[in-house]
């Protein structure tokens, strides 16, 4: 493995936060009623922070991948991401369809997203998580154009950081795979997310997944991981207004004990992470 973990650690667990309040529902759901919009507010006024509150009694370092919608919309909750110290990734403007995105929609995007961190943030970021994790054709280039270092958003292993590469897509032959790209990227999984598990949207996804349910799933693939990808990477990702309902968020606490009662689990960034990193 290309990662060179910290002395006596033995995975990396990153736990991806994504702080989408509004925006989730404006942007991939097209919704913008009182009820959808609240439930927004809650991911900001209460899920915050409480996941900010786990993430100091835990000792985690996490990535809180956060469209420009939410700095501008909730900037005191905001704001206290910043001061605990956690990294702030690129997610985008307003949780934008990305696959639906123009060339030069996705450029002037790709541009107010980083003037807007450099507003708020105070600097640029150096990962970025697609939306609803999903591309066009250009985005990786748009990515590389911009000097992002990782990406968060693609599926082609599990537990290992790669180099994805572009395809070009042939139906009555092999699709044909380009050069890879010197973004590296840290794969990530709906099995891994909470969102789809626990979010009721009615008419589009049914939510109500048990709690236990989804803590064996977890836990399934952190004792993989830890038993069989020795310098892997374990990427969570979950979503204020999910993970911290009250039910939620005791499964949640209870996974965090099981991780971190293991020998050489460490608990980092995406960016931290991607340090470690060194080609073969």
């Amino acid at each position: 493995m290309p990662l060179n973990l910290p002395e006596g650690k033995k995975i990396a667990v990153n736990i991806g936060c994504d702080f989408d309040a509004h925006s989730v529902w404006m942007g991939t759901f097209g919704k913008t009623s009182p009820s959808y919009l609240s439930r927004g507010e809650f991911c900001a006024e209460v899920g915050v922070p409480r996941i900010l509150s786990l993430f100091d009694r835990y000792k985690i370092a996490g990535t809180w991948c956060t469209p420009t919608h939410s700095m501008e919309t909730f900037p005191d909750a905001f704001q206290s991401i910043v001061d605990a110290g956690q990294e702030v990734a690129a997610h985008g403007c307003y949780h934008e369809s990305v696959p639906s995105l123009d060339l030069d929609t996705e450029r002037h995007l790709m541009d107010k997203t980083l003037k807007l961190h450099e507003k708020y943030v105070g600097k640029r970021p150096r990962g970025y998580r697609s939306p609803a994790w999903d591309f066009t054709e250009h985005t990786m280039s748009i990515l590389e154009e911009h000097g992002f270092e990782w990406d968060s958003s693609l599926m082609g292993r599990d537990f290992e950081p790669y180099h994805p590469r572009p395809v070009e897509v042939r139906w009555e032959e092999g699709s044909v795979l380009g050069a890879p790209s010197p973004i590296l990227e840290f794969p990530v999984s709906w099995f891994l997310d909470d969102f789809p598990a626990a979010e009721y949207i009615p008419g589009v996804n049914q939510g109500f997944e048990s709690t236990a349910s989804m803590y064996e799933r977890w836990k399934d693939h952190f004792d993989y991981c830890y038993d069989n990808v020795p310098g892997g990477v374990m990427a969570l990702t979950v979503h204020p207004q999910t993970i911290a309902r009250a039910h939620h968020i005791i499964m949640f606490e209870k996974l965090l004990d099981y991780m971190s009662g293991h020998d050489g689990v460490w608990f980092a960034s995406l960016s931290d992470i991607y340090d470690t990193w060194t080609e073969n």
